[in-house]
């Protein structure tokens, strides 16, 4: 029997869908300009559906994965991909700083107009503190992405505790609740799956409309630092390959799941948003549940590799601008402050900005030129958020390279299909 037109597109693999409607959503905005705005809200539709999944999704999937295995061997896991992300964080921001220096992408570019004050991230103290949350349910409807991890992994914890306590009874009632956690939290993936249907139609609105406001003239001015950022992230990428490849992970197969959240997070610009197709690649790596079940939403929310190159390389940037040469003292703190800050900025489009005036501010660099750096942001945002991603799943192979128990033997690789997180 003939296969309908539905069938076969139902077939066809979503990353080729994506791809498709990202390449005539940018011939779409190059041919209109700005008047393609009209299609803006199917995409801020699409971004709007992947945000309704972030909360529910890491709140059950992070208690699903820390009950899955004992609170001992939670925490080796947990200081590994810890160490891992604080360590490629500062490869990152240091790269883009030398790459910056070496090109000087502001030399010949003039301050522009005083702008308006920047908005400026909260203290690294604040940010502490306000990961352990006083009301988890308000942490939950607002958004509180760091809180919402805190609260969920104590949850996980305290039931695989219970899970293994040897007692009958709280074993029994344990598995009980762990049992409904995993039923929501398969009903969430297969939302995931009706939500990436509607993803090729979401980056063609996105995709047309960022082209279409600024075009291609508007790179001209910026094709230095644009350059220098997206060297530094195919850079930073060679250098996941050489780490990969070190510990005899099969690179073919390793990018082969990565290319489906690395072009997600192209396109929409936003950690968070690719979340659920980040643990899909995952699963499909044959990694267990119980570490990318944390490793990845916690990667989403303070593992930023691409935005802390970015800040380092515009940093620079803003000091070409302005005419001052960074002392040793000055870019030392910019590495630093890039990798602090990542802490405490939210995986969503422009957040890098948010990073970027605190790294401004410490250095002493005048803020005028960030208008510069904003007015090519979504640009640079896409490679960044790409390079964000693929950092949290090469961190969550290496940590799973290094842990056999969060392996998937051969023969129980999940499957493609929906409801399976693969």
């Amino acid at each position: 029997m003939q296969e309908s037109f539905w069938q076969r597109y139902w077939r066809f693999p979503i990353i080729w869908k994506v791809l498709i409607g990202f390449v005539a959503g940018a011939v779409t905005g190059l041919v209109v300009g700005p008047s393609i705005e009209v299609v803006q809200p199917l995409g801020t539709l699409f971004l709007r559906l992947l945000q309704m999944l972030v909360m529910p999704l890491v709140f059950f999937t992070l208690i699903v994965g820390a009950a899955s295995i004992r609170p001992s061997q939670l925490g080796r896991a947990g200081v590994k991909i810890l160490v891992y992300y604080l360590l490629t964080s500062a490869v990152a921001v240091t790269l883009g700083v030398l790459l910056a220096l070496a090109v000087s992408p502001g030399q010949g570019l003039s301050m522009p107009g005083q702008g308006g004050e920047a908005r400026m991230p909260p203290p690294i103290s604040q940010v502490l503190l306000g990961i352990v949350p006083t009301n988890p349910f308000a942490a939950l409807a607002q958004g509180d992405v760091l809180a919402v991890i805190f609260f969920a992994l104590v949850v996980g914890v305290a039931l695989g505790a219970l899970r293994h306590s040897g007692e009958a009874g709280r074993a029994s009632l344990s598995e009980g609740l762990l049992a409904i956690f995993r039923g929501i939290n398969e009903v969430m993936f297969v939302l995931v799956r009706g939500v990436l249907e509607y993803a090729p139609i979401g980056v063609f609105a996105l995709i047309a409309v960022t082209l279409g406001r600024t075009g291609v003239a508007a790179l001209v001015p910026l094709a230095k630092l644009t350059g220098v950022v997206y060297g530094g992230v195919l850079l930073q990428i060679l250098f996941y390959s050489l780490l990969l490849a070190l510990l005899g992970v099969g690179l073919r197969r390793f990018w082969s799941a990565a290319q489906e959240p690395m072009a997600m997070a192209f396109v929409t610009r936003s950690s968070n948003g690719t979340l659920p197709v980040t643990m899909r690649a995952a699963g499909r790596l044959g990694i267990r549940e119980a570490l990318y079940g944390f490793s990845l939403p916690l990667g989403a929310t303070i593992n930023m590799d691409g935005t802390a190159l970015y800040i380092g390389a515009s940093v620079v940037f803003v000091a070409n601008v302005a005419g001052i040469d960074l002392t040793p003292g000055q870019l030392l703190g910019v590495i630093v402050t890039g990798v602090l800050a990542s802490i405490g900025t939210a995986g969503v489009p422009g957040a890098g900005l948010i990073m970027l005036s605190l790294a401004i501010t410490q250095a002493g660099l005048p803020m005028a030129p960030v208008g510069l750096v904003a007015g090519i942001d979504a640009i640079l945002d896409m490679v960044r958020t790409m390079c964000n991603v693929t950092g949290d799943l090469v961190g969550t192979q290496v940590v799973a390279r290094t842990e056999p128990d969060f392996v998937e033997a051969p023969t129980r690789a999940p499957a493609e299909g929906v409801g399976v997180p693969s």
